[in-house]
């Protein structure tokens, strides 16, 4: 079955917002076996919305189209939708219906005359009902293809989706294939190596395909399976999963879809150890990042960002001789730091860094983006040197990402142990 999806709406094509419709569209039919083939996004322009139908409705089983259907002048797809297909645009009454039933929920005094727009529907249409709005969706079939119309709105969007189209189209489904899909989200290697070290593992023949997507600055590598019963799809799985994991052991962070940062609090909460924090160049940002998980009180006691040489020395006891010599952008003073937080909170482990975040302040022997991280804990002191590239905001990102990933790597070894 080829089902494919349309977008409209000046704002999805100008920038303005982000056409989040068509990725939970294509998510969930992907759950239930079924895959989106393809995928256009056109304007609040009739003629533009008229060839896309025709277009689709060529190549489709099921076309499922979103936005459009509001009350200004500007929501014209159902009066595009009638044109392609040769119907007459009607007023429904069960949709005017409707929509005066939820302006009297929303406790409007008067019923806006546009509204009525809203109730202009195809001719030879069925109602989809909106639960959640005033915008019924309507159903139509064109040259052999099902077209499903709803607003664009996304949580209205997804109720009548679930309820009403998806149903309808799995009614029909004569073949249904078992999709499933395992994420494991990585952070270290550039996505060239990643890919290098994954060669191989992907067997399109079998129904196994692997994707690669940079989101900077971690990776996900997505393995998805397909195949007619779930024994076949869960045996692909494991196999390819148990080769990424083997290969990839040490950058893979999470295979639930958790984030770092709630990577390293599950982590915290299991180890029992406490952190305290001096940044200079991330500026609080890991601070923020491990602060913005709910209960890292339990284990986070405070952190201090010390951007000057006097912070530095009045708040983590940095000798000046050392800043004198050495610098503040050095492996001596990160350290210096990291253990001079940690004594000064009391907690089990001290991290810190320090470095040039650009684009100005760097030196031939340090450039722009040298940052050096050191982790003071019970058992010993480490400090490292990374040389990062990109702007400002990117070192910035990227150490707090860096830092992060110590801590998760120290915490996993003392587990270990």
């Amino acid at each position: 079955m080829k089902i494919s999806t349309l977008s409209i709406g000046d704002e999805l094509i100008c920038g303005q917002i982000t056409d989040t419709n068509a990725g939970t569209i294509a998510s969930v039919l992907l759950t239930e076996g079924l895959r989106v083939q393809r995928h256009l996004t056109v304007g609040d322009n009739e003629p533009d919305i008229m060839d896309a139908l025709n277009e689709l409705g060529r190549s489709s089983d099921m076309v499922i189209v979103t936005g459009g259907l509001g009350p200004t002048a500007d929501d014209m797809t159902s009066r595009a939708a009638a044109r392609a297909t040769g119907r007459r645009l009607v007023i429904n009454e069960d949709a005017r219906a409707h929509v005066r039933l939820i302006s009297a929920k929303l406790e409007s005094l008067i019923v806006c005359p546009l509204s009525d727009k809203q109730a202009m529907i195809p001719t030879k249409s069925s109602l989809i009902p909106n639960p959640n709005g005033t915008a019924c969706g309507f159903q139509l079939m064109h040259n052999g293809s099902f077209m499903f119309f709803m607003p664009g709105v996304p949580s209205e969007m997804l109720v009548m989706l679930r309820e009403s189209v998806i149903p309808f189209i799995l009614e029909r489904v004569t073949r249904k294939r078992v999709i499933r899909s395992l994420s494991l989200n990585l952070f270290g290697p550039c996505e060239a190596e990643v890919d290098e070290l994954l060669a191989g593992i992907a067997r399109p023949e079998l129904g196994l395909n692997m994707g690669i997507c940079v989101t900077y600055p971690w990776i996900r590598v997505t393995l998805r399976a397909e195949a007619d019963n779930p024994d076949t799809v869960s045996e692909l799985l494991d196999s390819a999963g148990s080769l990424v994991r083997e290969r990839l052991s040490e950058y893979i962070f999470s295979d639930s879809g958790a984030g770092m940062d709630e990577t390293v609090a599950e982590l915290f909460r299991g180890g029992c150890l406490t952190l305290a924090l001096a940044e200079s160049c991330t500026g609080g940002l890991i601070a923020k990042r491990i602060t913005d998980i709910p209960g890292s009180s339990a284990y986070f006691l405070e952190g201090v960002v010390t951007y000057g040489n006097a912070a530095k020395m009045r708040l983590l006891g940095v000798p000046s001789d050392l800043l004198d010599t050495k610098g503040a952008v050095s492996s001596e003073c990160a350290s210096a730091m990291a253990k001079g937080v940690r004594a000064a909170a009391g907690s089990d482990l001290g991290l810190a860094v320090t470095g040039i975040a650009g684009p100005d302040g760097g030196t031939e022997e340090k450039p722009a983006g040298t940052v050096f991280i050191s982790l003071a804990a019970p058992d010993g002191c480490w400090t490292k040197r990374f040389q990062f590239h990109g702007s400002r905001d990117e070192v910035r990102v990227i150490t707090a990402w860096t830092a992060l990933d110590w801590l998760r790597r120290y915490l996993l070894q003392r587990a270990v142990n």
